[in-house]
This record gives structure tokens, C-alpha cells and sequence, in this order.
């Protein structure tokens, strides 16, 4: 077996079959003298950073290494996917260092909520999952909004100690650091670097802060539970919002059923009447029936009435799986990974969720 090619300028493997994964370039790109990776080639050219995707060994590697390091670590959520984009076991990882948590895709969510009660929330549900913060921030790095106050919320924390970026694929982590670079770096292209992790076929990007210190951009994890590594790129366009949720209102009464495409199911099985909120992608159709007619209708209609997915896509769909929920106190949000959630807003109440399989779903206090 030949060698394989090396990029020159991080020293991964090259390929040319998938652009999401380490190493891609494009074929026409190997007829160079020097070949590099799209993500090399977009950081020497553009001062951009491309999203990669690391394997759980990687990403133990990465962390544990930082643990042993003096620094502050910024960990990126998407706020509209909080625990589907969450890094779990992190404070494992981090040793002593401290945590600042970030949440982006804050233009998603309803302008009527205060930020503080976001922030509030995600302390508390950082709390849950056994993280202490020192601090939260809100931002939407795609919009630009309030970058510079993360970036000043970073510096009063990091007390002149390096910075490492976290999180999973798809939070926005490189559309920050990119923010960033055009915000306050004018010398950027000589100041970006691409260091060597030990032990590992991976860079990071290393930003000098000042003469001692800089910031790392980690690659981003990939959470196995999400739903947008079950589906092809066409639909996940048709499930990740890209502006403001406009929440639906469903008046159900029990024994009736709402689909989400073909993606999902909700069944209010016992309960009073009342409202659901869903707060899914504004292209996303929902569909109500009986709950005792639900499943003929997907077996005969999932990728015609019921999409996405599309006809051609629903062999590769996983089968729905069930999770059954009962519902003790009000304003309860019944989350499913990378899609959406669902307000439950009275108690007590029996609902089912069914998501494909190997997607989370879980239930959380009210976001909203």
C-alpha cells in the first residue's frame, strides 16, 4: 500500500472523499506541488477556520492534555440544541481550570425572552450536569451579535492565561473564532499558527493573545445522539433554523398525535386538554392525527405527506423509537436532540416521543 499524502501545513492525512472529515481536499488539488487540506488551505488564504470533526479518543486526548495545563476554557453551546450540543464528561477533563459557558444562535430564539433568564437557565442546567461556571455569556456569532462582549468576558477572566475553545460540531465555535480574528486582529494572517497536538494526527489553532499567552481552537466533537448524523445534508437544512423560531401552538386532547415531518412523533396519551408549544425549524410541517391512526398513517405516508425525509432517504432513516414520559410538574419542555422541543404546559400528563433510533429525547424545565 502507497504512503498516504501529508498536508504540508498540519500534517494530517489528505483525502478527498469527505468534506467534513480531517484532511479533505478537492482532487484537482493533489496535482500541486505542495498539497495542503481545505481547512489549511481556508486559514492561509482567508484567515478562516474551518469546523472539523475529532473522534472520541481525540477528544479525551485533547481535554485531558488541557487539564494539565494552566488556562481558561471556553465551552460553546447552541442554544437551541443546549444538551444535544453538550460536552459530557468535561469537568472530568479540565482539572482545576475554570469554565466559561457560551451560548450561541441566541437570534433563534423568540426576541421576547430576557436574556438573563437564558442565563439563568443555563447555569442552572450546566448545574444538573455537573459543571460549575464562573460565568455565561449569549451571543449569536453568525450575526455578530455580542462577540465583543464575549471577547471582553473572556479577557477579565483569563487572567492572562491561555484560552482553549470548545465544543461540538456544528455550535458555531469557528464562525466565533473567525468573528474574532476580523475583529481584533488586523496582523491575523502572521499571527494565526497551526501547532501540533501530541498524540494525535490533529492541529489546533493557535491565536497569540500577547507576548505569553494565546487562544486554542479546539476541533469540534461529535455528539453521536444528534439527529443531523442520521440524515442527509438536504434535509438537515430543513431542521436547522436560520432565524427566528416562530413558536406553534397545538390545543390537544389526549389521544391525539402531532408528527414533525417525518422525523419525529409526539403522542399526549392522558392528561387535561391544553396547549403544546413546539419550537421546531419554521420549515419544519407538523401534522396532527388520532393517536390510534398514527401508526398506519407513518407507515403509509413517511416521505410523502410526512416529510422530510425524502421518498428516496427513508430507507437510510433508523426506525422510531419510543420514549415514554410522565409529566409531574407544569411548563415542561420534551426535548429531542437537534430538532426542536415541545412544551408540555400542564401537569399531570402521559406523553410518548419517538425519535429515530440512537437520537436523544429527554425532558427539562422549561426553556421558555
Amino acid at each position: 500500500m502507497s504512503n498516504p499524502i501529508l498536508c504540508e501545513g498540519c500534517g494530517v492525512p489528505i483525502q478527498t472523499e469527505k468534506k467534513e472529515l480531517l484532511g479533505y481536499t478537492p482532487p484537482s488539488a493533489l496535482k500541486r506541488e505542495q498539497v495542503i487540506c481545505q481547512r489549511c488551505f481556508r486559514l492561509k488564504h482567508y484567515n478562516e477556520i474551518q469546523e472539523v470533526s475529532l473522534t472520541d479518543k481525540d477528544y479525551r486526548k485533547i481535554l485531558s492534555d488541557i487539564g494539565s495545563k494552566e488556562a481558561l476554557v471556553v465551552k460553546i453551546v447552541d442554544i437551541f440544541d443546549f444538551s444535544g450540543s453538550w460536552l459530557t464528561g468535561i469537568h472530568r477533563f479540565v482539572g482545576k481550570n475554570e469554565i466559561l459557558l457560551v451560548g450561541n444562535k441566541l437570534d433563534l430564539l423568540p426576541k421576547s425572552i430576557q436574556p438573563n433568564k437564558i442565563k439563568h437557565w443555563m447555569k442552572y442546567e450546566a448545574k444538573q450536569l455537573g459543571v460549575k461556571v464562573i460565568d455565561v455569556e449569549l451571543m449569536s456569532a453568525e450575526k455578530g451579535m455580542n462577540v465583543k462582549e464575549v471577547a471582553a468576558t473572556i479577557e477579565e477572566h483569563r487572567k492572562n492565561k491561555d484560552v482553549y475553545i470548545v465544543g461540538a460540531t456544528n455550535v458555531g465555535k469557528s464562525t466565533f473564532i473567525n468573528q474574532l480574528i476580523k475583529e481584533y486582529s488586523e496582523e491575523a494572517s502572521s499571527l494565526i499558527t497551526t501547532s501540533h497536538f501530541p498524540g494525535t494526527t490533529l492541529d489546533l489553532i493557535e491565536i497569540p493573545l500577547d507576548e505569553k499567552s494565546s487562544l486554542y481552537d479546539t476541533p469540534g466533537i461529535i455528539n453521536h445522539h444528534q439527529i443531523a448524523h442520521y440524515i442527509n445534508d438536504r434535509d438537515l437544512k430543513k431542521i436547522i433554523p436560520k432565524k427566528e423560531v416562530k413558536p406553534k401552538v397545538y390545543q390537544l386532547n389526549e389521544g391525539q398525535t402531532l408528527f414533525f415531518g417525518g422525523l419525529a412523533r409526539f403522542d399526549f396519551e392522558s392528561g387535561p386538554k391544553q396547549s403544546f408549544i413546539c419550537y421546531l425549524s419554521n420549515e419544519l410541517p407538523i401534522h396532527r392525527t388520532k393517536l390510534e391512526k398514527a401508526s398506519e398513517l407513518y407507515q403509509k405516508q413517511v416521505g410523502n405527506l410526512l416529510s422530510p425525509p425524502d421518498p428516496e432517504d427513508v430507507e437510510q432513516l433508523p426506525a422510531l423509537s419510543k420514549h415514554e414520559f410522565t409529566i409531574k410538574q407544569d411548563k415542561t419542555d420534551i426535548v429531542f436532540s437537534g430538532l426542536g422541543w415541545i412544551t408540555v404546559t400542564s401537569a399531570p400528563a402521559r406523553v410518548a416521543a419517538y425519535a429515530p433510533e440512537g437520537v436523544g429525547v429527554h425532558v427539562r424545565t422549561a426553556l421558555i
